[in-house]
Parts: structure tokens; C-alpha cells; sequence
């Protein structure tokens, strides 16, 4: 059906007729790209599409799905009340996702609700949906904090993920197995996929060798069997782009210094330390904003990308672009006073 050298005399096998298909243009939609098969993917332009930020999705519930919600259950202007600040908690507290279908549901529930109410109770009332009274009309929030840790511990750092809900973090620990003696080497749980188990596998040796050029005399890595986690267990987690937090994460525990306040990091690295690329730069900046983040880390090789980003977007962020682990450990790890 795809292919234009063959389409002209597609045959219909439910018809049993041929079609003329090579003038017909195929738009497809699909959230990952992992699950298309190749050879149908070769046939496809690529054209990859950001998810909204928060003000964009303020703008389109008050300007589309508001107006909507009231139409469809018969509810005037003036007998309900929803303010940006009750639209922002649906965003941050229920409704993550990239896209706005799921805040579309949450709007409509409100908006039925508040129709019921009336028409139950009677009367020429006036209600006012606040952040108070939210979990009235959509129950209890199912996003309690993005931050799992104001300040991260020694042997964790905060990274930054990209999922198909859109940008999040994505915390990295590492703890020393105190109860195998005299062993050495690093276990990993947390589902992660193969991409990201190399990953693991590439900042351990990494990591060893960083150390022993910094420290001679530190022999934590020959001495200490490490357990990698990254929390979430539930979720299969895979990419490169975790590479120069579990590098962070390991010289954090082998140093025994926790890392610098309010800063998230993302990038691939190499077994000699060079920081590679990554995508998904604009939902990564996105959920470090969201968090509180204030410096964030990001190869070099995606400066274009942040150039690219409204300055909205960028405000009250400092970005680090870095091609090598030893721009990053000064940032994570700034010299002792």
C-alpha cells in the first residue's frame, strides 16, 4: 500500500478488485516507534512531533476544551466556575501525558458533575471547582511529587528521562551490598531494558577507571560489590541516555560525596568518557522546569536543540553543555571549600 513503484495496481483482497493507490497520501500516528516493524517504517517520512508544555495546554483547555465541556452538558458560563489554577492541578497533579486526551476526560468529569449537581439540588446556583475541592469532581491526585528527594543522597543523582506521557525524572541510586564481603562487581534491578543494562555495564568500567586516575590509593571499586537501582520498578525503563547519571551515581558512592543541589543531568557516554547525543530534549528541559531543577546538564551535540526552545521554556534555567565526563564532574561534584 506504501510503496509507490507498486501501489498503482494494489489488489483488494476483500473486493478482489485493483486500486490505484499511488496517488493516495498515508498519514500514521503512533506515540513509540519501537513497535513498528521495520520494513513498514522504511516506508514512512519521519516526522517526530513535541509534546505540549504547560502553557500550551492551559490555552487549550480554556479555548477548546472548556467551551466544549460546557455545550455538551448544558451548562451556562455563568454557573460554573474553573480557573487556570484548578486547570494547571489537573496538569501537574492527573494529567502528564503529552498530549491532551487525558485532560479532555478530566475536564468532562468535572463538568458532568457539576451538571448532576445542579440539576439534583436545584436552584440558580453558582459552582466554583478550586484546587481545595478538586478531588470532589476527579478523586485523589495520582501524581504526588515529581521529586522523590529534595536532596539527594550520597550515591544518588537525578536524571532526566524521556517516556511516551512525555519528559520526566529519572533518579539513579546506588548503594554499597554490605553483606557480600570480600566481593566485588555491580548488580542492576529496576526492569531495565538491554540498551540501558550496557549502559550500566559502560559507566561501571568508566567509573572505575575515572576514579583510579583521580585516586590511586581509592580502591572502593576492587573492595565493594554495588547494587544499581532506578526506582519506578514497575516500569521497563531502556536507552543510552542514562549514561552519565549511573557514571555520577557510582563516583558519587566511591567518592562518598552526594552531588550538587538542584541539578538534573541526561546524556550517553563511552567507555572513554566522550557524551553523546540524545533525543527528546524539549520534554526532558520541560520536566526538569516541573521539578524545580535548576541546572541541567545536556551533550554538546544538542546545543541546536536547545537554541531551538522558547525562551519561556529555558527561563530560570542554566544549562551545562558538555562533551566529555570531566565537564561534568565539576558540576556535579564542585570543589570543597
Amino acid at each position: 500500500m506504501l510503496d509507490p513503484e507498486q501501489n498503482n495496481g494494489f489488489l483488494d483482497h476483500y473486493l478482489d478488485v485493483p486500486v490505484d493507490l499511488s496517488k493516495v497520501l498515508f498519514v500514521c500516528t503512533a506515540n513509540t516507534l519501537d513497535t513498528i516493524p521495520g520494513p513498514l517504517l522504511d516506508r514512512m517520512e519521519i516526522i517526530r512531533l513535541s509534546g505540549y508544555i504547560e502553557e500550551e495546554k492551559v490555552q487549550i483547555a480554556q479555548n477548546y476544551l472548556v467551551p466544549l465541556a460546557l455545550k455538551n452538558c448544558g451548562l451556562k458560563p455563568e454557573q460554573i466556575e474553573v480557573g487556570d489554577d484548578v486547570i494547571r492541578a489537573l496538569i501537574h497533579s492527573y494529567c502528564r501525558e503529552s498530549g491532551v486526551r487525558n485532560l479532555q476526560k478530566h475536564v468532562d468529569k468535572i463538568y458532568r458533575k457539576v451538571a448532576f449537581k445542579i440539576v439534583k439540588e436545584g436552584g440558580d446556583q453558582k459552582v466554583v471547582v478550586t484546587k481545595e475541592n478538586l478531588k470532589d469532581y476527579v478523586g485523589n491526585p495520582i501524581f504526588i511529587s515529581e521529586r522523590t528527594y529534595e536532596n539527594n543522597p550520597t550515591g544518588v543523582i537525578t536524571g532526566l528521562a524521556w517516556t511516551a506521557m512525555g519528559g520526566s525524572t529519572l533518579y539513579i541510586e546506588s548503594a554499597v551490598d554490605k553483606a557480600a564481603t570480600g566481593k566485588n562487581g555491580l548488580f542492576r534491578t529496576g526492569q531495565l531494558g538491554d540498551v540501558m543494562n550496557e549502559s550500566a555495564s559502560i559507566a561501571y568500567t568508566f567509573a572505575k577507571s575515572f576514579v583510579k586516575e583521580a585516586d590511586p590509593n581509592n580502591t572502593f571499586f576492587e573492595s565493594s560489590s554495588i547494587h544499581m537501582h532506578v526506582p519506578d520498578g514497575a516500569t521497563k525503563k531502556d536507552g543510552p541516555s542514562a549514561g552519565i547519571t549511573m557514571t555520577s551515581s557510582l563516583l558519587s558512592l566511591a567518592l562518598g560525596r552526594a552531588p550538587a543541589r538542584d541539578v538534573a543531568m541526561t546524556g550517553e557516554i563511552t567507555l572513554l568518557g566522550k557524551v553523546l547525543r540524545i533525543g527528546g530534549v524539549k520534554e526532558k528541559v520541560i520536566a526538569a522546569k516541573r521539578s524545580g531543577i535548576k541546572d541541567i546538564i545536556i551533550p554538546a551535540g544538542n546545543k541546536a536543540d536547545w537554541d531551538e526552545l522558547e525562551d519561556y521554556i529555558k527561563a530560570g534555567l542554566t544549562v551545562h553543555l558538555v562533551e566529555n565526563y570531566k565537564d561534568v564532574y565539576p558540576i556535579i561534584f564542585p570543589p570543597v571549600a
